[in-house]
Parts: C-alpha cells; sequence; structure tokens
C-alpha cells in the first residue's frame, strides 16, 4: 500500500530494517531503509534519526517477515510515532510455538535486557531498561508431528503485541514453555521443520489516518512458513 503519507512493505526474513551499531548487514545482504530510500527519496529527512532510520516509525526483527511502514513526511511520522506510543496501532503476527496451547490468553510479564548481553529476559537476576511487556493470543490451530515414536505439538498462534518491547513475542512464549519454532537465540535448536529462521510473521498492521479513516494493511504468509505449515498436515 502507498498514500502521499506512507509506504507499506512485506518485508521478508534476512533483511534489516535499518542499520545501527551492532546490527550492520552482511556483504550483499539488502537493508529496508536503502531500498525504500532508493523508491521514495524524499523519507531521507524523515525521522527522529533520518541518518540512521530514515522514515521508520517502528521495527521487525530480522528474521521476522511481513508488514512494516516507513512514513514519507515527518508530519505523518510524527502522528504514527504518537500512534504507536499510545498503544493504538494493532499488530497482528502468527506464530508457530512448540507444545500444546489451547484457547485465548495474556501474557503479562516485565521484559528487561539480561547484564552484559543482547538478550531480553522476564526472569533474569540484574535486569537492566525494565519495562511493562504485554501479549494477547488465540490459538488457531494445533499440529502433532511423531519423532523417534513419540508425539510432538505444535500449536499455530494469532499474536497481538499490546506493548512494542524488542523480542517481546518469542521472550514471552519462550518464558511461558512454548518457544517460536526455528528461534535459536530463545528456544532450542531442534524441530525446526527445515526453517532457517524463527516462525513469526507480521500479519497486518491497523491504524487510524489523520482524517479518521481506518486503514488495514496485510502480508501473506512466506513460501517457507507454509511450507513448514505443510509438513504437519
Amino acid at each position: 500500500m502507498k498514500t502521499k503519507d506512507f509506504v507499506a512493505f512485506n518485508k521478508p526474513a534476512g533483511v534489516l530494517v535499518h542499520r545501527a551499531y551492532g546490527m550492520e548487514p552482511r556483504e550483499g545482504e539488502e537493508v529496508l531503509t536503502d531500498i525504500a530510500l532508493k523508491l521514495f527519496p524524499e523519507i531521507a529527512n524523515v525521522g527522529d534519526k533520518p541518518e540512521e532510520r530514515p522514515g521508520i516509525v517502528h521495527r521487525l526483527d530480522k528474521e521476522t517477515s511481513g508488514v512494516i511502514v516507513v512514513a514519507r513526511n515527518q508530519k505523518f511520522f510524527d502522528f504514527l510515532k504518537e500512534r504507536f506510543k499510545n498503544h493504538e496501532v494493532e499488530k497482528h503476527y502468527l506464530a508457530l510455538v512448540a507444545g500444546k496451547l489451547i484457547g485465548m490468553g495474556r501474557i503479562d510479564k516485565p521484559i528487561g535486557l539480561k547484564p552484559g548481553t543482547t538478550r531480553r529476559s522476564v526472569r533474569a537476576r540484574n535486569m537492566k531498561m525494565v519495562k511493562e511487556a504485554i501479549t494477547d493470543y488465540r490459538a488457531k490451530k494445533m499440529y502433532i508431528s511423531e519423532t523417534m515414536g513419540r508425539a510432538v505439538y505444535y500449536t499455530l498462534l494469532e499474536v497481538i503485541p499490546r506493548t512494542g518491547r524488542t523480542h517481546q513475542i518469542r521472550v514471552h512464549f519462550a518464558a511461558m514453555g512454548h518457544p517460536i519454532v526455528g528461534d535459536t537465540m530463545y528456544g532450542p535448536t531442534g524441530n525446526s521443520l527445515g526453517l532457517t529462521r524463527h516462525f513469526l510473521h507480521a500479519e497486518s498492521l491497523e491504524f487510524s489516518t489523520p482524517g479518521g479513516k481506518r486503514v488495514r494493511i496485510e502480508a501473506d504468509l512466506p513460501d517457507d512458513l507454509k511450507k513448514a505449515l505443510e509438513k504437519l498436515n
């Protein structure tokens, strides 16, 4: 979707949203802001730090795919930033987690930075930068696979983060004992269903424009995640 105020991208997994200290792309890897600048050069001066992340109001992890919105002018950037701050933007993700989850639920656990690492946690001692974090979820479908003669369960979830902490969804479900499939940072390295990244996709993003129109932007599930589900069917 493209308007005079913003453009929405369906970010592939493996693409950094922007360059930052400690998050430089490998040789040959694409960066979303580079792509956006080529297509929409007017974003070069938009944002809090346009020299680092032009037009970027929100982010996705490198290995998370899906919807991301880039502001095309400063007025809309400020508007959307305020909507995110006030929790007036609704984001829906699809996540495949290990184990059985039934019905609906809420995870309300503050997240902080583990000392001396870039990892987040809900329970580490002496955590830094601890902030409120709330994640709602709804079970969509349960899958059963067989590994070495025993049943292995997976659950496909619709996930709605009510706050926007770094790695929030990944940390919350790992803390519940249901890590996201393929997440080698917060979960086990096995049972990845052939994935080379975690099964987390930003399926939709919804907000009201300055004129009051409700906008919903959607991104289809990418092929690698579809193939992972096909292995379980």
